[in-house]
């Protein structure tokens, strides 16, 4: 760990599972707590997170020089695999090696680990804040998720001094059925809604560069190659509109890339879908495409669905909790169950035939977004940390 000069200011702690989370949702945070605390972090920064060890090391970098003090702890996205153990023993032994002021943890197992760690120094004054991105029982989940989570989070809740939820359906459940001392609604962790309204790009450039043709129409989806963000239903609505015209773009890697290109093969669709991989040109591709796509069957309030929104783009997604706080079903785009191919291919549909649909619905969004701008949210997170 590189050591940093440190001044008189108090100290916080943000912890995640992976690192990943911290350099995609909690710079803001981090920032934020930055004005009157030292920050440290801790989180699993091993590059088998579906990051890219260079990214990783970027990250580590940038932290580095933002006088972050760095943690690595290996922390598993499986609740019950052994490592967690020592990953509590090593988080247990930060706290009480430090006098924080703050702790915020985001993600379940990271928050679970910190409020069980935690319960002796909240007694001597230690505020906890967790930040829940997305709970895993929700409105038509599986009942093993409701089994394991729910009972899991309303139990530790009784360990947490501010509950942060960022959808509406989180909030309610939480307020009413948790034992947080407070719970709050965030608008989720904030984008800079003007830095997409001033990209410019070459649309025939970009569009060459990724491999779609100039006057084809792009389907766009952002996220990692795994279940949840359910990819297959999109590719499988692709073969049924069998319009050669039609493509494709999927930016993010992660654990089902090779069954993926399996199921591309089978169809046929080897030419109209391109798997892009990890991009950090997300707005330019917005600005290229035609449509975004997010069938996901959980969703906390994405970030890439909101960047679609400020780029101005129509949107067909999944309608569950999280995407319907975000997307007004026939004025933003539509709202379809995760599975129903058929659904996805008739909204796709639509908006191929109807440029005017094209045109109103990513007007719509781009409007509807500004509630999530950046400056809001990080408003909101000053008032939070000054309750503490």
């Amino acid at each position: 760990m590189k050591k940093n000069k440190m001044n008189n200011k108090k100290k916080s702690l943000v912890v995640t599972t992976v690192a990943s989370t911290l350099d995609q949702f909690c710079m803001n945070d981090i920032n934020t707590l930055q004005e009157s605390y030292n920050v440290y972090v801790a989180a699993n920064f091993n590059s088998g997170n579906n990051t890219s060890k260079e990214r990783v090391n970027e990250f580590k970098s940038e932290l580095q020089k933002k006088n972050i003090i760095l943690n690595e702890v290996n922390i598993n996205r499986n609740p019950f695999n052994k490592s967690n153990i020592s990953a509590y023993k090593k988080i247990k032994k930060l706290i009480e090696k430090n006098s924080f002021e703050i702790i915020h943890c985001h993600t379940p197992v990271a928050a679970m680990l910190v409020r069980l760690a935690a319960r002796k120094v909240r007694k001597k004054g230690t505020r906890i804040l967790y930040t829940a991105h997305g709970f895993h029982f929700y409105k038509g989940a599986p009942i093993m998720n409701w089994l394991l989570y729910y009972p899991i989070e309303k139990w530790l809740s009784k360990y947490t001094d501010i509950l942060i939820t960022i959808n509406r359906e989180d909030f309610q459940r939480a307020k009413t059925s948790f034992k947080a001392k407070k719970v709050k609604y965030i608008p989720g962790v904030g984008i800079d809604v003007n830095r997409f309204e001033q990209i410019k790009v070459n649309s025939l450039v970009k569009r060459q560069e990724i491999g779609v043709s100039k006057d084809s129409f792009v389907i766009l989806s952002v996220g990692e190659l795994n279940k949840n963000k359910n990819h297959e239903t999109v590719i499988k609505a692709l073969a049924k509109l069998n319009n050669s015209n039609v493509y494709y773009v999927i930016c993010g890697q992660g654990v089902l890339k090779d069954y993926l290109i399996k199921l591309i093969k089978e169809l046929g669709l080897e030419t109209q879908i391109k798997l892009l991989g990890y991009r950090k040109d997300i707005g330019e591709i917005c600005k290229v495409s035609d449509v975004f796509a997010f069938p996901s069957f959980r969703e906390g309030l994405s970030v890439s669905l909101m960047e679609a929104m400020a780029s101005g783009l129509p949107v067909v997604c999944s309608d569950i909790r999280g995407n319907s706080d975000l997307i007004e079903d026939r004025k933003g785009g539509y709202l379809i169950k995760s599975n129903d191919v058929t659904g996805y291919v008739d909204a796709i549909q639509r908006i191929y035939n109807n440029n005017s649909y094209k045109d109103s619905f990513g007007e719509f969004n781009k409007k509807a977004v500004e509630q999530f701008n950046i400056e809001n949210v990080m408003s909101g997170m000053k008032k939070i940390y000054s309750e503490v």
